[in-house]
């Protein structure tokens, strides 16, 4: 399948071993881990800088390769269950944030049209992933601008 902006296909990347249970090496009991999970967000991290926190540092000392094998729960079913989730999605998030930065480059080098064309597909990934939330995760009335983007974020 092509990409979305572009007519190229995307390398191929790697994929995650085929496991059932966790390794033997990791015997983390899963209420630590779920209390972990709670307290990286709580801190402020998101879910995805959550696992990469728990594989690397783990809980007491143990890494957790992966936290749905050890718990039976994903990161974010997690954090729902706890009422720890962000008011914004994450990949909304991370897409607001990258089409502020867009635009305010944009601002002092008007004549750069690769950006322009740039902040023109991300605002537009951004209004599709807003149409798919809108109503669950995002208020009913929600609509993208700029300036409601920058409000969302500097909470």
């Amino acid at each position: 399948m092509a990409r979305m902006h572009t007519r190229r296909r995307g390398s191929s990347g790697s994929d995650k071993p085929a496991a059932d249970e966790p390794p033997e090496w990791s015997d983390v009991d899963s209420d630590d881990i779920e209390s972990r999970v709670v307290e990286l967000a709580e801190q402020g991290y998101e879910p995805s800088q959550i696992g990469m926190k728990l594989r690397d540092e783990g809980v007491t000392g143990t890494p957790i390769p992966d936290v749905k094998l050890a718990t039976g729960k994903k990161i974010g079913e997690i954090l729902e269950e706890n009422d720890a989730t962000a008011d914004i999605p994450e990949d909304l998030r991370n897409l607001m944030e990258r089409a502020i930065g867009l635009r305010e480059h944009i601002r002092e080098n008007p004549q750069d049209y690769q950006n322009k064309r740039a902040l023109q597909n991300t605002e537009s990934k951004v209004r599709r992933l807003a149409d798919y939330y809108r109503g669950d995760e995002l208020e009913p009335d929600f609509s993208y601008n700029y300036e409601t983007a920058k409000e969302l974020l500097e909470k």
